[in-house]
């Protein structure tokens, strides 16, 4: 596996995992018929929880997005050590936007979200060059 192959994979695994926390929120904050069903007002999710969910839709409009490249990427064998270097960045940069979004760090959130969306740039970069 290549390790854009692997950094795909995990940015897929953890926006797989990133709904975990605020679901358990979302279900010690309201009655279970509420959260299983479908209410007539909104549920109650503390505002941690709530800029998670935020960062979990965000992360997987990107990961739509950063897939297809990889993708592209592997099948084309246009990769290089800068498309490793940018498959890993964009790993961690979505791991530093979550946390930051979550914990409600302003730039840190904004940079690591341009620092991801740069590290697809160089993909797509690559992939139309290669």
């Amino acid at each position: 596996m290549t390790a854009e192959l692997q950094y795909l994979t995990l940015s897929a695994v953890f926006a797989a995992l990133m709904w975990i926390p605020y679901i358990v929120d979302l279900l010690a904050r309201n009655p279970i018929k509420d959260a299983v069903g479908y209410p007539d007002t909104p549920l109650r999710m503390a505002p941690w929880a709530e800029r998670l969910k935020a960062a979990h839709y965000n992360s997987v409009e990107n990961l739509v997005v950063f897939g297809a490249l990889v993708l592209v990427l592997h099948l084309t064998e246009a990769g290089s050590s800068a498309t490793e270097t940018a498959a890993a960045t964009y790993f961690w940069a979505r791991i530093v936007h979550t946390i930051s979004y979550t914990a409600a760090i302003p730039w840190v959130r904004t940079i690591s979200f341009l620092v991801a969306w740069a590290a697809m740039i160089v993909i797509g970069w690559a992939v139309l060059n290669g």
